[in-house]
């Protein structure tokens, strides 16, 4: 199948031209048409499948193809971080070049100007308000946010709003929508409480199942069974002087730890910079434009860019830490191998995460091979 097949109007095709799309990923292929039909859809899709173009460009359609802009906004993406909510923005960017759509991604972290500049946007109508809960509770009661027009309600990654307590938020924002709306509700997962939820603000959804795809084959896969004592050691000996390593990201459990690997590989000499939570937004997204722009060479994280951002060649990922979900760890490996080339994924287990790191073998289907501890 073409993306030319989904009759969409030329301003559309021009878009996804541009982007350099042809064909459509499965998630797409199933969603598009009941959504450009109108139907309620929810799509257990994990990250890297291609989900925000599924919604995003049925919708662009409907709008290119009135006869005049609306002034009103039409369509609500709800999201759980900031980074998303901004690479959604940036798609929408590029697929609705052509058409006359705008956007504006609301999310906190930012400053006054940046809060001025969602506040406009929100009072101007724009086309498409893709904002993470709890800054558009803010904005909502400060009295100028009407939502009472909206045709399309997107949850994007709800399983993971779910398991950062946006429920009663959310709740409170679907509360003040139309009834008569088309809801669509992507999750990676599908726990009870994922089904709960659709089961209250969805009308007869159609649900679409893609299947977690597993670790691409072009990934090595190899872990290091050492205690928490010498994993910064290990990671040392590991990174220092090894040439071939051009851009590789350290995940770890927590912002402490992240800081605490940061300063000791910079104490090594390496070319390494940090994100975590107690970084202000724009810093945040200073550091992943430098590290895309290969300005430095590691980079140390927590979970907050293992899904949803979208950076290529990454040589190297090392998991510091165990992840606690299965899920996760195929979403932080999934960082490397991407478009074709060949990537390295290192987990260090300690004795206490032995049971996580078997729970993520079953998961995947296949025994990871152990490295033996070098001398540290």
């Amino acid at each position: 199948m073409k993306f030319k097949d989904f009759n969409f109007t030329s301003t559309v095709n021009e878009g996804i031209e541009a982007m350099g799309f042809n064909e459509p990923t499965p998630v797409q292929e199933q969603s598009i048409g009941p959504i450009l039909q109108g139907i309620d859809v929810i799509a257990c899709a994990q990250t890297g499948t291609g989900k925000t173009a599924a919604f995003i460009l049925p919708i662009i359609n409907k709008l290119a193809s009135l006869p005049a802009k609306l002034n009103y906004t039409s369509t609500l993406v709800i999201v759980p971080t900031r980074e998303l909510a901004l690479q959604i923005d940036q798609q929408l960017e590029g697929f609705g070049y052509f058409s006359p759509v705008s956007s504006i991604a609301v999310y906190g972290g930012n400053d006054s100007t940046g809060w001025d500049k969602q506040r406009l946007a929100i009072q101007n109508g724009a086309d498409f308000l893709i904002a993470t809960p709890g800054r558009l509770i803010q904005h909502i009661r400060m009295g100028y946010v009407d939502l009472s027009r909206v045709e399309h309600l997107v949850l994007d990654e709800a399983d993971r709003m779910l398991d950062m307590g946006f429920y009663e938020d959310i709740m409170e924002i679907v509360d003040m929508l139309p009834k008569k709306r088309q809801t669509l509700l992507f999750s990676a997962t599908m726990p009870s409480n994922i089904r709960k939820l659709a089961k209250t603000i969805m009308s007869k959804p159609i649900e679409i199942s893609i299947a977690v795809s597993k670790p691409a084959e072009n990934v090595l896969q190899a872990a290091y069974f050492v205690e928490d004592t010498d994993k910064i050691k290990l990671l040392a000996h590991l990174l220092v002087d090894k040439k071939n390593v051009n851009s590789a990201i350290i995940f770890s459990s927590t912002k402490v730890k992240v800081k605490s690997i940061e300063k000791l590989l910079r104490s090594e000499g390496l070319s390494v910079n940090a994100i975590h939570s107690d970084l202000e937004q724009k810093q945040r997204e200073e550091v992943l434009r430098q590290f895309r722009n290969r300005s430095f060479q590691l980079l140390v994280a927590t979970d907050i860019i293992s899904r949803g951002i979208d950076i290529e060649d990454i040589d190297l990922i090392v998991n510091y830490d165990v992840p606690h979900d299965p899920e996760d760890y195929v979403h932080r490996i999934g960082r490397t191998a991407r478009a074709q080339s060949d990537g390295v994924a290192l987990t260090f287990v300690n004795k206490k995460e032995r049971k996580q790191f078997e729970r993520i073998e079953g998961f995947i289907e296949r025994k990871i091979y152990r490295i033996p501890l070098p001398n540290l």
